[in-house]
């Protein structure tokens, strides 16, 4: 002991006493043991074994590194997607730090084993996989179907906004595009203009990052143009139907750093740029059974696209739906009712409106005639809504909120990426660990 003690730290005299001094720059070997470090009851080990249920066939046949062919070893998807999955858990939403999380933190090392990873595989892993961490949600679902844990019967649905990276400087109502498209076309001219007088005066290397940042200005331009040019025609149709409302309003404008995010006010009365995550669930299980991300700036006409898509996922229709005031149309009530995949009975609260008693006889005859025109599904939820039973499931709405907390408390309040597509993929992977969680829970209880 002495010997290996005098060979790490070194003996000194301190003030009389003898102490051993720190040799950081003495070599040694370290024995570390990743399984006896980690508690067996640690939150790591249910991500591993629920990724180790998973079907990542998909996930294996598109590593180009196959037997008796030149190329390095890939990393095994299941670690990095167990690795993003706990780091969702843990509110960790950016490849660099989950890139340094891996060397430093316990958990993390547990789950590489070993595994090189970076920061630039895994941010690819992370948005390139939407179709399959879609995949893997719908399945995760069915087995819990299959086993009887859940049933599909009542589903909630709701939305919740979350922050784009876009700030507001970076809105534009058109101006700016013009300007932008104008230095680019004089940037490829002035460097073609250098490259016609001394060829050998700009390198190959100048040449080539000159032109990929033309080329990259021109197509944002363009694209952000693209999504400008929506937003007017929605506006412009929204002016026909809704002329007082859409007065008020300012001219549409498109963020160029993130064109398809929207202007839209949050919970605290700001307006931000953002996105509208819509999620269905089923609400006391706390099971999410699929989500949507729209630029819709409020959940009108939502309704029926959500349910569509619980309905293409199972294979049927839930029996009931549960919505916030202004949700669904009366339309959407009854086309819901009479949906392809099965009737849908509609519980959200109707409009507040003044009662019978407080309207003169020719309102009241009006409204009257109005409600006998309306559809027998419209009725039907009209008179579900008045019974102790209709109020009591449709509070069982508010369960929602609880996800939409585990929602911020993870991150997803505010993100990291842009575009539809991406905020799609992420709030899968948020969808995932949530289920992960409940799928343990609800195994859990039904083993004891």
């Amino acid at each position: 002991m002495v010997i290996l003690s005098r060979l790490l730290g070194g003996v000194a005299m301190q003030g009389g006493a003898r102490v051993l001094e720190a040799n950081r720059s003495q070599l040694a070997w370290d024995w570390v043991d990743l399984e006896a470090l980690l508690p067996e009851e640690h939150r790591a080990r249910l991500v591993w074994g629920f990724v180790e249920t998973l079907d990542l066939t998909v996930f294996y046949q598109a590593i180009r590194s196959r037997e008796g062919e030149a190329g390095r070893p890939a990393a095994d998807p299941k670690v990095v997607l167990a690795l993003w999955l706990y780091a969702t858990l843990e509110g960790v939403g950016s490849a660099r730090e989950l890139d340094r999380l891996v060397s430093r933190d316990v958990a993390y090392r547990w789950l590489a084993g070993g595994v090189p990873v970076n920061y630039h595989g895994l941010s690819d892993f992370r948005i390139g996989w939407s179709e399959e961490l879609d995949r893997l949600l719908t399945e995760s679902v069915t087995a819990l179907v299959s086993e009887g844990l859940v049933t599909l019967d009542e589903v909630v649905v709701d939305g919740t906004k979350v922050r784009s990276p876009a700030s507001a400087r970076s809105f534009t109502g058109g101006g700016r595009l013009l300007r932008i498209e104008q230095a680019a076309a004089q940037r490829v001219a002035r460097l073609k203009e250098e490259v016609a007088a001394d060829p050998a005066a700009v390198s190959q290397r100048r040449q080539a990052a000159q032109a990929r940042a033309a080329r990259e200005a021109k197509a944002q331009v363009q694209k952000a143009r693209a999504a400008l040019d929506r937003l007017r025609r929605e506006k412009q149709a929204r002016e026909k139907t809704h002329p007082a409302e859409e007065s008020g309003k300012a001219a549409p404008s498109v963020s160029l750093s993130d064109p398809e995010a929207r202007r839209m006010r949050f919970p605290d009365g700001a307006v931000r740029a953002g996105y509208n995550l819509q999620t269905a669930a089923v609400p006391t299980a706390g099971l999410i059974v699929a989500v949507i991300t729209t630029d819709r700036r409020n959940d009108k006409g939502l309704a029926q696209p959500l349910v569509d898509a619980v309905a293409h996922r199972y294979g049927h229709s839930p029996r009931r739906a549960l919505f916030d005031q202004g949700y669904a149309s009366r339309a959407d009530i009854a086309a819901l009712a009479e949906h392809p995949c099965g009737p849908v009975m509609v519980y959200a609260p109707p409009p507040h409106e003044k009662p019978e008693t407080a309207l003169c006889p020719r309102d009241r005859a009006s409204r009257r005639y109005q409600r006998s025109r309306e559809p027998q599904a419209v009725k039907d939820w009209r008179a579900r809504m008045q019974t102790a039973d209709g109020q009591a499931i449709f509070r069982r709405r508010k369960l929602i909120e609880r996800l939409h907390a585990y929602y911020k408390h993870r991150g997803l309040g505010r993100l990291t990426v842009r575009g539809l597509i991406k905020t799609q993929a992420v709030a899968l992977w948020h969808a995932l660990a949530n289920n992960l969680i409940v799928i343990h829970r609800l195994r859990a209880a039904a083993a004891t």
